[in-house]
């Protein structure tokens, strides 16, 4: 038995922002949140680094923890989803098919489950390079990188595709909240 919404506030929603290490998706995430809360929504940001800091502290970076940690995420988005919140989820999650397990563990609980690609090239990625992870794998100091020697599973068919490195961060979460609206979640 699949568990039902609690919350009848408001319907909660999971925003999955994916994409490669530096493309936005955390910026994007944060400014789309502060937009729901304008307009008086509960909206939670899972960021996919603070996620790894927190609730996969034990995980490492092959395919196998990468997998579970992109689950217990999702895990945790469509509880809060389920309960009238807004989960903005910036995390690269780089495989097709675990995105797709957790778009089905919404669709169980009659949750929605919006895929955003945070769609930047990868010389663009590695310019912005936030984290230094991409100086760091020039230097050889990791490997593993996603979109560089690691895969990086392009959504194929995402709810909206959002061309970072084309257009500011405003007009990227209008267009998150834009979405939301016409699907009746915020």
């Amino acid at each position: 038995m699949s568990p039902t919404p609690s919350c009848n506030c408001f319907p909660g929603a999971t925003v999955w922002l994916t994409g490669l290490p530096s493309a936005g998706k955390s910026t994007i995430a944060q400014a789309t949140a502060a937009l729901l809360r304008q307009r008086g929504r509960r909206s939670e940001v899972l960021d996919g680094d603070e996620m790894r800091r927190t609730l996969s502290l034990e995980l490492g970076y092959s395919p196998r923890d990468r997998q579970r940690n992109v689950e217990r995420i999702g895990r945790v988005a469509e509880v809060l989803s389920r309960n009238g919140i807004t989960a903005l989820v910036p995390v690269i999650a780089p495989y097709a098919r675990v995105r797709d397990l957790v778009r089905s563990w919404h669709e169980k609980s009659d949750t929605a489950f919006l895929e955003i690609h945070v769609a930047a090239p990868v010389e663009v990625c590695a310019e912005r390079d936030v984290k230094g992870l991409y100086a760091r794998h020039e230097a050889g100091e990791i490997s593993g990188l996603t979109g560089v020697d690691a895969p990086y599973e392009k959504p194929i068919a995402p709810d909206l595709r959002i061309r970072s490195h084309t257009e500011p961060v405003e007009r990227s979460a209008a267009a998150v909240l834009k979405l939301l609206i016409e699907r009746g979640l915020a």
